[in-house]
């Protein structure tokens, strides 16, 4: 059982893996991006959406870990 779950799991990243590759691929026009009047250089399209995915991957986590802290030691000041 445990080793049908590890192959399972290798199976998902290998395909995640692939289509990832794949949507690279696919999407190499480049953008420049404008933000409040500033312009970023001529990048891929899938570089910038990646970039994007690894940042709200990492900012998500830590932002939830901030707010539980602060909800955690709200709680304790009412008890």
């Amino acid at each position: 059982m445990r080793n049908l779950k590890r192959m399972l799991l290798g199976v998902f990243i290998l395909m995640l893996a692939l289509i990832i590759l794949a949507f690279i691929l696919e999407n190499q026009q480049s953008v420049a991006l404008l933000f409040f009047g500033w312009s970023g250089p001529q990048l891929p399209v899938s570089l910038v959406v990646v970039v994007a995915l690894l940042a709200g991957m990492l900012i998500g986590p830590v932002l939830g870990w901030f707010l539980g802290r602060s909800s955690r030691s709200a709680r304790k000041r009412l008890v």
